[in-house]
């Protein structure tokens, strides 16, 4: 299946799961997993940030781990 390069005007998320796919050559597994190390690895990066950001630059904001849903 072949995949645009780049989204249409108003993506959604339908477009976002078939290119993630494609990467992972229909691969659904292979997709979720990748995913998966992207939300540890983005985590972790976030906790880095929370650590060395000053209360008196965030205006007192900390970063929330779970999306609200």
């Amino acid at each position: 299946m072949a995949i645009e390069e780049t989204p249409p005007e108003g993506t959604d998320l339908d477009w976002e799961v078939q290119a993630i796919l494609a990467f992972h050559d229909d691969d659904a597994k292979a997709a979720i997993e990748t995913l998966l190390l992207d939300c540890k690895y983005l985590r972790h990066q976030l906790a880095l940030a929370e650590s060395v950001l000053s209360r008196g630059i965030t205006r007192g904001w900390s970063p929330k781990y779970e999306r609200d849903v």
